[in-house]
């Protein structure tokens, strides 16, 4: 007998639904994972909200959707701040899904999109305990510039701004 894995696909487009979504995996991941509350969700929800009313993906970034067997496991975007700054952000991939090199591969597409929109320096805002994170994105070349403690958003976390110039 052969066991076969769901298909998993990248879209490139949003799709109807897809930023609640977004906003529910990163709702399932991060509270089962790190005891996020639901003021993280409402962050996460608000930070979308603008990004869509600011035209985002489609005048002002990238985004990446990970599919697994038709639903959303997973999610990247980037948008672009204006004065050479693009953000990475909603990065999440359901826990089934780790450990295939996918988010690597997405870290590394957005990057070379915001290089050919002329972005000058990429940021992006995470917490130390994402050590799996932190190292697909130390590899791509960000550095810790700041972090901090916060606690607004469950159990104390440290809040980390990560940034990579693009441009010399």
């Amino acid at each position: 007998m052969t066991v076969t894995s769901p298909p998993v696909s990248i879209r490139r487009t949003l799709s109807d639904g897809d930023t609640d979504a977004i906003v529910a995996l990163h709702d399932r991941v991060y509270r089962a994972e790190y005891a996020r509350n639901d003021a993280f969700v409402a962050a996460v929800a608000a930070a979308l909200e603008r990004a869509r009313a600011a035209g985002w993906p489609d005048r002002r970034g990238a985004v990446r959707i990970v599919e697994l067997d038709g639903a959303v496991a997973g999610s990247i975007g980037l948008t672009d701040e204006g004065g050479g700054v693009g953000y990475i952000r909603w990065v999440v991939l359901a826990p089934e899904l780790r450990g295939r090199g996918l988010m690597r591969t997405l870290v590394a597409e957005l990057i070379a999109e915001a290089r050919a929109a002329g972005i000058a320096r990429l940021e992006l805002d995470t917490f130390s305990d994402l050590t799996a994170a932190a190292r697909i994105y130390r590899e791509a070349g960000f550095e810790v510039v700041s972090d901090r403690e916060r606690d607004d958003w469950g159990p104390t976390i440290t809040y980390q701004h990560y940034e990579l110039p693009l441009l010399s």
